[in-house]
């Protein structure tokens, strides 16, 4: 009997040492790693600069008022300005010249040509620029010439860096055009080059 509790024992002793380099066939429950979820995809919005000077031309419609008559006809003009982007605002001003037809008249009174100096403040939505604009006119009609206010709101799109598209709708006033007052509206597709 000594020798099978000692054989039984050594077969114990045996059976634990294989067990000890086989491994256990009881590995037990293993705590997954946590693995950081990859950034999401961030959009990116095109950066758009609208700091510097322009040069561009204008084709539109003028429809006046004066002394109960009112009459509308084409203008076309010239202009030029400088802008600069503070971020996410946009200050300017700008000079323009509109010529009118040879036959553009209201109420008798031939208008020949309007210039225009304006500061403008607008909003930079990456390559769309949308402004309000304020400033001064200057009417040069047959009946005399005036200078008056003028406020309105515009538009610009940036087909490349370069070149611009846009829109522009104004109002003018005017106290004395061959003494009488003369109230105008402009509206504008414009085209630009950025430089």
């Amino acid at each position: 009997m000594k020798s099978s509790i000692l054989a039984l024992a050594a077969l114990a002793t045996g059976l634990g040492s294989t067990a000890a380099f086989a491994g256990s066939l009881d590995q037990g429950y293993v705590e997954p790693v946590p693995v950081a979820p990859a950034p999401a995809p961030v959009a990116v919005v095109p950066d758009s600069d609208w700091t510097g000077g322009y040069v561009g031309l204008s084709y539109g419609n003028l429809d006046s008022q004066i002394g109960g008559s009112s009459d509308n006809g084409g203008i076309y003009g010239i202009h030029g300005g400088y802008d600069y982007d503070f971020g996410n605002v946009v200050l300017g001003g700008e000079l323009e010249y509109l010529g009118t037809g040879d036959d553009y008249s209201v109420g008798g009174v031939d208008v020949d040509s309007m210039t225009r100096a304006k500061a403008r403040l607008g909003y930079d939505f990456g390559n769309t620029l949308v402004y309000a604009t304020a400033g001064a006119a200057n009417i040069d009609t047959s009946a005399g010439s005036d200078t008056g206010a003028v406020g309105g709101v515009g538009l610009d799109y940036k087909v490349t860096d370069n070149f611009t598209i846009g829109g522009e709708a104004l109002a003018h006033s005017f106290n004395d055009v061959g003494g009488s007052d003369l109230d105008a509206q402009t509206f504008s597709l414009r085209g630009a080059f950025r430089f």
